[in-house]
């Protein structure tokens, strides 16, 4: 529609879908008609966020809206609303909101700038050194920027497009693969790989760690420090390979760069000492990291165990009370709010499905069609996450596919007999890698591939080279850093 964020075809086909399978197709056996009519909203509702009928967060009020007014939840028109807005009260929701409205902090201060250039000015002799130089400044932020979108694009790739130009490296020029497209192809796979590692990386996350506690009626409720430990040997594995995977594949032109060190130490010079804003930053996420770790309660004992979302909001108030963000940047970190939005409709609507028996139904189909096939759980579950990952190739939304796959899969997954924890973390892990395959695999990828220095053809090599090699390194690797932790 012209002059509106609203596609009128996409919006009318997921409205099509909704009344084709509320009217026209009866509920399958063993599935209730409130079920069946709460997964026709649910599948109109992620057809329109793959649809981008209109912003996700637009999306998300129409879907509360319609679960409040049907009554598919409910019978009472007060129970059904209370249902509707139930997501607004998971605390994990308001982990990833507060965290992104803590991350704009980095980008105020300019501390994300100042991490970037002092790894460059350490590493940047030679362009493999700048690789890992944003790769490094990609894991040191990842813990407290849950936008792989704002990391990713708004931190990371504005610094690795200034030391391009300073190389003379334009894709306006014909001379990216002088440097320019080997460094946009590390900075964008290593997005993927820091979302990962830790819970508050990237903001669907929190999303599967609610997931896996359905599943398993909370016998496994997945900690920030089990996610940041069991990450942290697949992922550092990972985060090595890519610049040498990439350097082997699309070697640049430039191999040498010692004017890098040059470049980002006038940078930084120019930036001058660390501000009073930069300094308090470097506190509060220390604290969040010991926090979050649960140091106090390790060395102290359990009395001293802090919720992670209290920590969140511990770390807000110290930058407010300080004075580094204020109340007017609370308000317009826009992002912040429609994360809490359209999560927590995502949220609602994936927990009533399971409520509803429809998780069950589904999970039980996969698994039955998958164990016809006469595999042991081993193959089994690399058949399932396989096609979980893949699937992403439909997908330019990482929050739409876990939403409409994760849970029934995982369910699958325990049926064929799968260990509950280790089939968790591989699918969780591969909810974020899968990002790694196409252009428009998340909110990062459209910018970096935008900025043109990396023609089609090259991302979708990259993304299918960097796929296999990622999930074998987590499924691998991590399968037997997770068996020495006594996870499986």
């Amino acid at each position: 529609m012209k002059g509106t964020d609203i596609r009128v075809t996409s919006g009318l086909i997921s409205i099509a879908i909704v009344l084709l399978l509320w009217f026209a197709v009866p509920p399958p056996q063993g599935v209730t008609e409130n079920a069946w009519h709460l997964l026709a909203l649910f599948i109109g509702t992620v057809v329109a966020i793959i649809g981008k009928a209109m912003p996700i967060g637009a999306i998300a009020i129409l879907a509360i809206t319609s679960v409040a007014l049907t009554g598919v939840t409910n019978d009472s028109p007060s129970g059904a609303i209370k249902d509707a807005l139930s997501g607004f009260s998971n605390s994990l929701i308001w982990l990833i909101g507060i965290a992104i409205i803590i991350s704009r902090g980095l980008a105020k201060t300019g501390l994300g700038n100042r991490i970037g250039y002092n790894f460059i000015s350490f590493f940047g002799k030679k362009t493999i050194g700048i690789g890992y130089a944003l790769a490094l400044s990609e894991l040191v932020i990842a813990p407290v920027t849950p936008s792989n979108t704002a990391r990713g694009g708004a931190i990371i790739h504005p610094i690795m497009k200034s030391i391009a130009t300073s190389f003379g490296s334009s894709p306006e020029e014909g001379t990216s693969r002088k440097i320019g497209h080997y460094l946009a192809l590390v900075s964008y796979h290593i997005n993927p790989i820091t979302s990962a590692m830790f819970i508050t990386a990237t903001a669907p996350n929190p999303l599967i760690v609610k997931l896996i506690a359905d599943a398993t009626g909370a016998n496994i409720s997945i900690t920030w420090s089990t996610w940041a430990l069991a990450a942290l040997v697949p992922g550092l594995l990972c985060i090595a390979l890519v610049p040498l995977v990439v350097y082997a594949i699309y070697p640049p032109e430039v191999k040498s760069t010692p004017d890098a060190k040059t470049y980002a130490e006038s940078k930084l010079t120019e930036m001058g000492p660390m501000s009073y804003g930069e300094k308090i930053m470097v506190g509060v996420f220390a604290m969040l990291l010991i926090l979050w770790a649960g140091v106090p309660a390790m060395i102290l004992g359990a009395d001293y165990a802090v919720n992670t979302t209290a920590v969140a909001f511990l770390g807000l108030s110290v930058l407010l009370v300080t004075g580094v963000l204020s109340w007017d940047d609370v308000l317009k970190e826009k992002s912040a709010w429609d994360t809490v939005v359209w999560f927590s409709a995502l949220v609602m609507m994936a927990t009533f499905l399971n409520k509803l028996g429809l998780v069950t139904w589904f999970s039980t189909l996969v698994e039955s069609n998958i164990a016809q096939l006469g595999f042991d759980w081993i193959v089994s579950a690399i058949i399932l996450v396989a096609v979980y990952f893949y699937a992403h190739y439909f997908f330019a939304s990482t929050t739409a596919h876990i939403t409409a796959m994760f849970a029934a899969f995982y369910a699958a997954g325990l049926a064929l007999g799968a260990p509950p924890l280790f089939l968790g973390l591989l699918l969780a892990g591969a909810s974020s890698l899968m990002m790694s395959l196409t252009h428009y695999a998340t909110g990062t990828s459209p910018i970096v591939f935008g900025s043109g220095y990396v023609s089609l053809k090259d991302w979708w090599v990259m993304g299918l080279i960097m796929s296999v090699i990622n999930l074998s390194v987590w499924g691998i690797i991590g399968g037997l850093w997770w068996k020495a932790l006594g996870y499986w």
